[in-house]
């Protein structure tokens, strides 16, 4: 069973993700909050495997929120997805930089919804390839930490390159296929690297990757 804890100041957005939600066998909406204050104490009372969280919304905004969890060691094993209005959203790689496993746009399809509340859970990252290049190429104009390149050096080069097709908004399968091995052999590289940089999630992987300068942004 999928945990599901709701954020958001709107409660006929709560209500109708919760309806949702509630419909499907291996998802459960454990509690809901109007603020990233109440949210918090939720999530520490709960301890769901996925927030649903929004960005505006008073005493506490989404980002905070999102930056507190992924702070706090007894809630490691949450899952934080902003949603937004917009899909680029001027706060979203704020967000993914405190720790979002991904964003969601509120106007999302429900079949989308229910795939992604999954995807989460699983602790993959929800940056669909022309997401994350938009979101990088606007955001990340040059590496936030001039030094960061030296923890890249504790990675082998077959890392490397799996780091920067994660980057690239690949999945293992389709990682796997760029570098000739398998999904599983793909996916023992990527796990080790996220260990390596002490990375949360994919998510995380793909900041820290622009951040360090190990993948450059593309001006389009």
């Amino acid at each position: 069973m999928i945990r599901v804890l709701l954020v958001d100041d709107q409660p006929l957005i709560r209500s109708g993700f919760r309806a949702l939600l509630d419909l499907e066998d291996d998802i459960e909406v454990v509690a809901e909050a109007a603020d990233g204050k109440e949210g918090l104490a939720l999530a520490k009372q709960h301890l769901p495997d996925i927030v649903l969280i929004d960005i505006q919304m008073p005493i506490v905004d989404g980002i905070e929120a999102t930056r507190r969890i992924a702070a706090d060691p007894a809630l490691d094993r949450v899952h934080v997805v902003i949603l937004t209005n917009y899909g680029l959203d001027e706060y979203v790689f704020n967000a993914l930089r405190a720790g979002a496993a991904g964003f969601l746009v509120k106007d999302i399809l429900p079949e989308d919804l229910l795939h992604a509340v999954r995807v989460a859970a699983r602790g993959d990252a929800l940056l669909a390839p022309s997401i994350t290049r938009k979101l990088i190429n606007r955001y990340v104009t040059q590496p936030l930490h001039p030094g960061a390149d030296t923890v890249l050096k504790e990675l082998t080069n077959r890392e490397r390159e799996a780091v920067v097709l994660v980057a690239h908004g690949l999945s293992n399968d389709q990682i796997a296929d760029r570098m000739v091995i398998s999904p599983l052999t793909a996916k023992t590289h990527i796990n080790r690297a996220m260990v390596k940089l002490h990375a949360r999630d994919r998510a995380h992987l793909v900041v820290l990757a622009y951040e360090s300068g190990l993948v450059a942004p593309r001006n389009r």
